[in-house]
């Protein structure tokens, strides 16, 4: 890290720049984000983070000439660690979906909610892959841990599939509560307002605090999968960003079709369940990362397929009903 701090800054800088031309350019009026907009923006943010899984692999060794991994190694381990964090995001975005629809967030005003809530994410999974990196360093123990953690999540995930979310208790709403006064409704697309002089929060900032919050939540389940894969920090950031950059087009693009994918967590918890194992093992028989790539990237293919298949089902049953 420290020979290669430019490179850090470098992509930083250009994160930033890609998030400012989002919300600065293209997004400066709030507005409803339709299909053929989302659709293209994931396949904008898609296609930067194969590109750059492309520079990985035939510079890695001139980014990282520290590095124990060869080029290939590192491309493997980034697009593994991508494909995880991509697929984990997929949970986020249930969640999302729950949020909008139990405050009747207007859709003009939910790309801004999501622009300052990944943002946030931005940071506070920075601040976590950093200490994550330095407990694995000095803590070698903490593997498993980790390891334990994600088989009793991936567990939980599949036993409570349709736990209910109840946004209005969020803690940290209810303690901001207690110092800034609230608008009874929503304000544009503004987080605060002043009303007599008076400064005051809208709901559309509570509902960015619970966003943080619950997405704060997610990043402690999916931050220790992709040491799973690699305790590379340089990857491991990476990799995370890009797929957390694409959340929001991703939402837009299936925030409508969601209940077509009823499998699809259950195809997440067994994800979360292997690589759970994948830590807790690793000592005494590691699996290679692309075996852990074709295991991750079967079980998505499959909880995808098996869910898109009954939900045809379920869609002709309901066009010719039995008599």
């Amino acid at each position: 890290m420290e020979g290669s701090i430019w490179l850090w800054v470098g992509f930083n800088v250009f994160v930033l720049a890609m998030l400012a031309l989002d919300l600065g350019v293209f997004h400066r009026k709030s507005h409803a984000v339709s299909g053929r907009e989302a659709l293209i923006w994931s396949a904008v943010w898609i296609s930067l983070s194969l590109v750059f899984n492309v520079l990985i692999y035939f510079f890695w060794d001139r980014m990282m000439p520290d590095s124990l991994y060869t080029n290939r190694e590192a491309a493997l381990a980034f697009f593994t660690g991508y494909l995880i964090e991509k697929s984990l995001s997929v949970d986020n975005i249930f969640v999302f979906i729950l949020i909008f629809s139990f405050f009747a967030v207007p859709a003009a005003y939910q790309h801004r909610v999501l622009f300052w809530g990944i943002l946030g994410a931005l940071v506070m999974r920075g601040t976590l892959i950093a200490v994550g990196a330095v407990l694995l360093k000095e803590f070698h123990w903490i593997i498993y841990v980790f390891g334990a953690f994600l088989i009793f999540t991936g567990i939980r995930m599949a036993l409570h599939r349709d736990e209910e979310l109840h946004p209005e208790k969020n803690p940290i709403v209810k303690f901001f509560r207690r110092f800034m006064p609230v608008t009874k409704t929503f304000e544009g697309d503004k987080f605060f307002v002043r009303h007599a002089g008076r400064l005051m929060a809208t709901p559309l900032f509570l509902i960015l605090l619970i966003v943080e919050s619950t997405d704060l939540v997610f990043a402690v389940d999916s931050i220790p999968a992709i040491f799973a894969v690699t305790q590379e920090p340089f990857i491991v950031y990476t990799s995370n960003v890009f797929a957390i950059l694409g959340l929001r087009a991703l939402y837009f693009l299936l925030a409508n079709v969601m209940d077509k994918f009823q499998y699809l967590k259950i195809g997440l918890s067994a994800v979360l369940t292997f690589i759970g194992v994948k830590m807790v093992i690793v000592d005494f028989y590691p699996i290679p990362v692309g075996v852990s790539l074709a295991v991750v990237a079967g079980i998505l293919t499959v909880s995808i397929l098996v869910s898109l298949w009954k939900a045809r089902i379920t869609e002709t049953e309901k066009l010719n009903p039995a008599e």
